[in-house]
């Protein structure tokens, strides 16, 4: 049996990120059921950084961040959100509520709008808000920086090895897997859709996490129209967003919500239908024939606030858990709260400045 001193359970972007500030603190193994880091939620999300989030403790964790998210992983590029005619009182209240983390965000007429997206429909659209600091993000490139700091600070990542138990033996807990068995003085449960699962395992109360399928279509837009330098567009309600996936192709999401069971998620029918409705609905643009399709799980808690934070219940065993669709775009903020917690360390400034404290986080909020 190997010991170590912590062992992260999941190498999606929240655990990968996490174990790789921990390493430097400790020994530490990141366990991952699939053959890659990343392979179900942070892999399949459209990686944007703004602040249209229902959540102020979200938006706050963004703006924490920012900051962090840099080259080669993210880079500017503009977001546009966009009101229907009867969604004014919606524009200005996100307006008020963007421009205490972007001040620099602008209001925008609906003829300013259609200049940077050329198909939104006259008829729908009353007014914009534009973003331009906003943040695209490579999933692939933050995963593989996170593993490459995991691993030069001699951690290890053990991927397509399942955890199958947990069993806390004094101060430690050891966690079996199909292939070997592990110690660890502590446990960061960071598994996504499968948390509460890996809660049960060590026979702690689950948190109540609702797995929530997302659907993505992209197409290729007729004719010559380069659609390389539109912002990312967002609905002010939730409708749907599109970008650009290259010059001639576009990404676009019905932001369905369809509550699963933890699984690998494929796209349904009908959310696949309601993307390509939406799209024609809002643009001039026809969605004739699809050049791909995928689906995602959003992973909440019944707050719909992340956790990172020791369960009160079990020494030890510390959550990591809930970042919906944001994980990427907070996880800088997220791997700082859980370095200090784990590490013991004085809390971040970073999350101090925004008002992000231990208990806004903690998984006792939720008893």
């Amino acid at each position: 049996m190997a010991h170590y001193d912590f062992i992260v359970i999941g190498a999606g972007i929240a655990g990968l990120s996490a174990a790789a500030r921990l390493a430097k603190h400790g020994s530490t193994l990141v366990i991952e059921a699939e053959s890659a880091p990343g392979f179900h939620s942070s892999g399949r999300s459209a990686a944007f950084a703004h602040y249209d989030m229902a959540s102020p403790m979200v938006r706050a964790l963004t703006a924490a961040s920012m900051p962090l998210l840099t080259e080669p992983a993210a880079h500017e590029h503009p977001a546009l959100f966009i009101a229907a005619k009867g969604e004014e009182a919606a524009l200005a209240g996100l307006f008020d509520a963007y421009r205490e983390w972007a001040p620099e965000v602008e209001r925008l007429t609906a003829d300013e709008a259609r200049k940077l997206v050329p198909v939104l429909r006259e008829d729908w659209l009353s007014g914009a808000i534009l973003d331009r600091r906003a943040k695209k993000l490579d999933a692939h490139a933050m995963l593989e920086g996170h593993r490459k700091q995991l691993l030069e600070s001699g951690g290890t990542l053990d991927c397509g090895n399942e955890v199958i138990a947990l069993r806390q033996e004094g101060s430690r807990w050891v966690v079996e897997t199909r292939n070997d068995h592990h110690s660890a003085g502590t446990i960061v449960n960071a598994a996504g859709a499968w948390a509460d699962h890996i809660a049960r395992l060590a026979g702690i109360a689950p948190l109540g996490l609702q797995p929530l399928r997302r659907t993505v279509i992209t197409y290729d837009v007729a004719g010559a129209l380069n659609v390389s330098g539109w912002p990312f567009t967002k609905t002010v309600g939730p409708d749907l967003y599109f970008e650009a996936e290259g010059q001639g192709r576009l990404l676009a999401c019905p932001m369905d919500e369809g509550p699963s069971q933890p699984c690998d998620a494929q796209p349904d029918e009908e959310d696949i239908a309601l993307a390509a409705w939406r799209v024609e609905q809002i643009t001039t643009l026809e969605v004739r024939r699809l050049a791909g399709k995928w689906a995602g799980l959003r992973s909440f808690l019944p707050d719909r606030q992340p956790v990172a934070g020791f369960d009160g219940a079990a020494s030890g065993f510390f959550w990591l858990a809930g970042q919906g669709g944001f994980g990427l775009q907070t996880s800088p903020a997220m791997a700082l709260a859980t370095e200090a917690l784990v590490a013991r360390l004085d809390w971040p400034d970073a999350l101090e400045a925004v008002g992000v404290s231990k208990q806004s986080l903690s998984p006792e909020r939720l008893a």
